[in-house]
């Protein structure tokens, strides 16, 4: 098990780590949290070769993809840098990059009812006014559970506030801040039930967001 603790606070710089290698050929994976080897919930960075493949897969409890660069695809599509991908559970797939991607990937977490797939090419889509000077674009909502890009302008701060049902945040560009410190492009921090933070940036700055979906207890 790796960070399975969700009452903890965890802040990783993902860009220092190193890739690891994945029972596929030319597939490479930082893993952020994990409750077991290749099954169970999972968050890692994976990075695919040019060329390389996955061999068909099922999705138990769901697949949730943001691809951070190059073009990741499977047998329904393709998906550039900046696709939100949610493959609901039970659903399958045989994922391969002809160009080579890396992508943030989230496994075995949806709720069992949360049968939406979903397809958002961020590049295309509006961005939305939000608290203060924020732009925010949705990219899922179910029940508590809210996902999100948010764009902060230069200098924005925004009020202290409290996260019911935990916060994960991962900073696509720029450098988020809070009274507990600075994280650069590639950060992932996950916040716990209840926790609170004062989060400001200095710089325009781009993360992706999700709050509501970690344990109350």
């Amino acid at each position: 098990m790796l960070n399975m603790n969700f009452a903890e606070r965890i802040v990783i710089d993902t860009e220092s780590m190193s890739w690891l290698a994945s029972p596929a050929r030319g597939v490479w994976r930082k893993p952020l949290e994990r409750e077991e080897a290749e099954s169970g919930h999972t968050t890692s960075i994976v990075r695919y070769e040019a060329g390389s493949q996955f061999k068909t897969h099922p999705h138990p409890m769901g697949e949730e993809i943001l691809v951070l660069d190059g073009v990741f695809s499977d047998q329904y599509g393709d998906y550039p840098a900046g696709t939100y991908i949610r493959n609901p559970p039970g659903s399958s797939h045989a994922p391969f990059s002809k160009q080579g991607c890396t992508i943030l990937v989230k496994l075995n977490q949806f709720d069992a009812r949360d049968s939406a797939t979903v397809r958002i090419d961020t590049s295309k889509q509006q961005w939305l006014a939000g608290q203060g000077g924020l732009e925010v674009m949705p990219l899922h909502n179910f029940e508590h559970e809210h996902v999100a890009l948010v764009k902060w302008p230069v200098g924005e701060r925004f009020q202290p506030h409290k996260h019911f049902g935990g916060e994960e945040i991962f900073v696509l560009s720029g450098e988020f801040r809070d009274e507990h410190g600075h994280y650069p492009q590639g950060s992932w921090i996950r916040s716990p039930h209840m926790s609170e933070h004062f989060p400001f940036v200095e710089q325009q700055t781009i993360i992706w967001v999700k709050t509501g979906h970690l344990p109350l207890g």
